[in-house]
């Protein structure tokens, strides 16, 4: 089975910090160069908790125009305050051409509640959103919600999911997941989002991944997902999940401003401005993404990896950032 890379997008912003759809259109033609499989959009590297309803759909719609029915496209959904709304919204965001919509694990229960409320207001959603196609997430805000193999096992059963992005970290979970997914012929994509798990869970069952990391060199994972089970690569593919296990607790400092800036490194047109970080980078964050991007190009030289050339692609005309 093909493994898949899919990106959970940023969301670039102009000087008056207003969702910059121009730069979006180059961000959807950087990653499908890469290689990826997918997208995921309005998602927390989007910001979706910064910018307002209208704006996650307006995104939302922007991506599916841009990428064309090239590859598959997931969004965020479980909005609202009750699950009447989620509902509403789930429908209204598939209906800008999506695929799936993404529900966030940790908006069907309070941290305190148990399982069963939490099963209890899934079926809830459900029983409201027809027969659109859903998944999960389990998003680290408002808290992250781990689905235990058991509740993963019941709402595989249901038929509705098509999707699930996990966030577990610990390997051992993933396994445990995939054992119940394997066990059965499920219509579920399962994609891990912590790249230090990236060579094991892809060797384990996993679909792909989908994790920040391919906001700042989405080749690199296009090419692990490739070559993951590659019995000829297995040398370089051990020594890459060194290196990508190495810089990951770097990248997630002040992200997503650091995919910002690596990104505007790398020639594209998206400023240093972010709504879900308030700060500027240090010049000890600048100078340790850097050196990252010295690795970068290390790690495409020695995999033979061709980075996107980033001037082929079609970019607005914009000011950047002052150079740094």
């Amino acid at each position: 089975m093909e493994k898949k890379f899919v990106p959970v997008m940023i969301t670039p912003f102009n000087l008056k910090a207003r969702v910059d759809l121009d730069a979006v259109s180059v961000l959807v033609e950087f990653y499908l160069a890469a290689g990826v499989k997918g997208f995921f959009a309005n998602c927390l590297s989007s910001e979706m908790y910064s910018i307002s309803e209208d704006e996650r759909l307006e995104l939302t719609r922007h991506v599916v125009k841009a990428v064309d029915g090239r590859v598959p496209i997931v969004a965020t959904g479980s909005f609202g305050l009750t699950i009447e709304d989620k509902a509403d919204f789930t429908a209204r965001i598939y209906d800008t051409g999506i695929d799936a919509v993404i529900l966030i694990t940790g908006h069907y229960a309070n941290v305190e509640d148990n399982d069963d409320i939490l099963l209890r207001n899934f079926h809830k959603m459900f029983r409201l959103t027809r027969d659109i196609p859903l998944g999960l997430y389990e998003c680290p805000a408002p808290y992250k919600r781990i689905i235990t193999p058991e509740v993963f096992q019941q709402l595989l059963d249901t038929g509705r999911l098509v999707y699930h992005k996990d966030t577990s970290i610990d390997l051992e979970k993933v396994k445990a997941k995939l054992d119940v997914l394997n066990k059965e012929d499920y219509a579920l994509e399962f994609y891990d989002a912590h790249t230090p798990n990236a060579m094991y869970s892809l060797r384990m069952g996993a679909r792909g991944m989908s994790s920040i990391s391919g906001n700042f060199y989405p080749e690199i994972l296009v090419w692990m997902c490739d070559n993951a089970n590659d019995p000829n690569k297995q040398e370089d593919v051990r020594w890459l999940q060194g290196e990508l296990s190495r810089v990951d607790p770097l990248i997630h400092i002040a992200y997503p401003l650091s995919a910002k800036y690596f990104l505007q490194k790398r020639g594209l047109p998206v400023r240093t401005i972010s709504r879900a970080h308030a700060l500027e980078l240090t010049v000890q964050q600048k100078q340790t993404l850097d050196d990252i991007y010295n690795s970068f190009l290390g790690w495409c030289e020695r995999l033979g990896i061709q980075p996107v050339q980033t001037s082929r692609l079609a970019k607005p005309k914009m000011p950047l950032d002052p150079p740094i």
